[in-house]
């Protein structure tokens, strides 16, 4: 069995990596190089708007965090970008200026993807992440709101035409990730983003697909497994991310390990990334966690009871390389 490369989000961090602060790249640094020691081979690195209205700007920024990797010994290590649209880049708006708006975003992000030597570019990158819609402050569900999203899906296909088109040349995928309804009201399943695809023709734009919001929002195995035959034979199955749906520890959770992972392994040879959400300020309201946060080594004195977070990522990594072995037994 080929060793699968295994990543690890640095959501059991930050949201925000500080890229132009040099003492906060030192602490990268050391979560990198511990994580390595336990066996990861890459991170999958937030990247998030930086407020100003210049989405460009950002570019040069992380330019600058992996010189200072490199420069740290971690030139080897292997990153991926994890991005969201929000209502101030929103490739769905009916406005055309607006959808302008968030294609020079999306550009900027794969940019900052290629700068971070990366190759996959993946999360809600479709549809603003946690906005739900409302209409006359009614918020809009089930037929309202599939009649609602029907034709935003249609305007949006011509730029992600052109994101394929763009990031073709910077060597990144693009994969769109489905969120369960909990979180987004859109899109939700796998399924869901293949239709969207069906009308676009670079294969650089695919789909993201996260054990956690396959068991919060899939149709079943059966849909499951013919969905990822499809983005397959579509050439457009870009990343697997492993994540319980409580977002925490992998080790001891309810992740359906075969019926999840059965379907992956012989049509894909990506990296896998455990996501752990960490219960730090900017998960609290979105994914209301009600947990204690896992407590992160240089940030603080040990709690009682409470494991750090190197455990949990130690004992995530473990877990999951047992079930490939496991998989790969039988």
């Amino acid at each position: 069995m080929r060793a699968r490369d295994i990543y690890l989000s640095f959501f059991m961090f930050t949201v925000n990596l500080h890229p132009d602060d040099p003492q906060y790249t030192e602490v990268v640094v050391r979560h990198m190089e511990k994580l390595q020691e336990i066996g990861y081979a890459g991170f999958d690195l937030p990247v998030f708007p930086n407020g100003t209205g210049d989405p460009q700007a950002d570019v040069p920024r992380y330019e600058r965090l992996r010189k200072a990797l490199d420069a740290a010994g971690l030139e080897n290590v292997g990153l991926t970008t994890n991005v969201a649209t929000t209502p101030a880049y929103n490739p769905t708006s009916l406005n055309a200026e607006e959808r302008e708006a968030a294609l020079a975003y999306l550009k900027s992000r794969v940019d900052i993807t290629a700068a971070l030597r990366g190759t996959i570019m993946a999360g809600p990158v479709l549809f603003p992440y946690n906005v739900f819609p409302a209409v006359n402050g009614e918020t809009l569900w089930s037929d309202a709101l599939q009649d609602w999203l029907r034709p935003r899906y249609d305007i949006a296909r011509p730029l992600f035409e052109q994101l394929g088109a763009y990031a073709a040349d910077k060597g990144v995928q693009v994969a769109i990730e489905p969120v369960n309804h909990w979180e987004t009201p859109a899109p939700n399943m796998v399924r869901d983003v293949l239709d969207f695809l069906t009308e676009v023709r670079s294969p650089h734009i695919g789909v993201a697909v996260d054990s956690s919001h396959v068991v919060l929002g899939s149709s079943g195995p059966e849909a499951y497994r013919r969905d990822i035959q499809d983005a397959a034979d579509q050439r457009r199955l870009h990343h697997v991310q492993v994540s319980p749906p409580d977002r925490g520890e992998v080790a001891d959770s309810w992740i359906p390990w075969r019926e999840f992972l059965d379907p992956i392994l012989p049509v894909y040879d990506g990296p896998l990334l455990i996501e752990v959400f960490n219960a730090i300020p900017a998960f609290l309201d979105s994914l209301r966690l009600t947990r204690r946060k896992f407590w992160i080594p240089g940030e603080g004195e040990p709690v009682p009871g409470v494991p750090s977070a190197y455990e949990v990522a130690e004992e995530g990594i473990k877990k999951l390389r047992s079930e490939l072995t496991a998989l790969h037994a039988t």
